[in-house]
């Protein structure tokens, strides 16, 4: 099974302090995303896919999300950053340059 668009969630939780994207509400965003994503009829076979991921390795600019087959990284601070996400990149195309993680 492909889809158009799959998003790889950052949820790693840190037990030792260390900064981790849990710290940043990165759960409760993840939960926004699959549920807009589903809302908006985005969701399922060669749609859009909204995945929990371990560490993704870049916990100092949490929390943080990659956008594939494009490989765009994003950080966010709000739902209404993750509806920009959503509206902009995975419906019209248009990456959102001011999210994004170099």
């Amino acid at each position: 099974m492909s889809f158009q668009h799959h998003l790889f969630f950052c949820l790693n939780k840190r037990d030792n302090g260390n900064e981790c994207c849990d710290q940043h509400n990165a759960f409760a965003l993840f939960d926004y995303a699959k549920k807009r994503v589903k809302e908006l009829g985005l969701s399922g076979p060669g749609k859009i896919r909204v995945n929990k991921a371990g560490c993704l390795d870049r916990c100092s600019e949490g929390p943080v999300m990659v956008v594939y087959p494009e490989g765009v990284w994003y950080t966010f601070i709000d739902t209404e950053d993750v509806e920009e996400i959503i509206q902009s990149h995975l419906i019209q195309g248009r990456p959102v340059e001011r999210l994004q993680l170099a």
